[in-house]
């Protein structure tokens, strides 16, 4: 369970991550072009900035570089290793 934050912390669940972005479901709906952050209880904490808000979730770009790189590959291999 993430944690998604912008004018307050809501739980949020990851639906698809990339290093580019994310999708999530919460609780939370920020308005489009809201910044916000997420929090993985492994990759950390990242800045993001909501791109759409659909039915099937709330769409997050990141800023493309490592760092995003990074807590992606974290949250995916959480998420391999909660599975095994």
């Amino acid at each position: 369970m993430c944690v998604l934050s912008g004018d307050r912390p809501a739980p949020a669940a990851l639906v698809e991550i990339s290093g580019r972005g994310a999708t999530i479901r919460s609780n939370l709906v920020p308005e489009q072009g809201a910044n916000v952050s997420l929090r993985h209880p492994v990759s950390g904490e990242i800045a993001a900035q909501v791109s759409a808000i659909r039915e099937d979730g709330i769409e997050l770009v990141f800023e493309a570089g490592e760092e995003s790189v990074a807590f992606a590959l974290g949250a995916i291999a959480a998420d391999m290793t909660l599975k095994s």
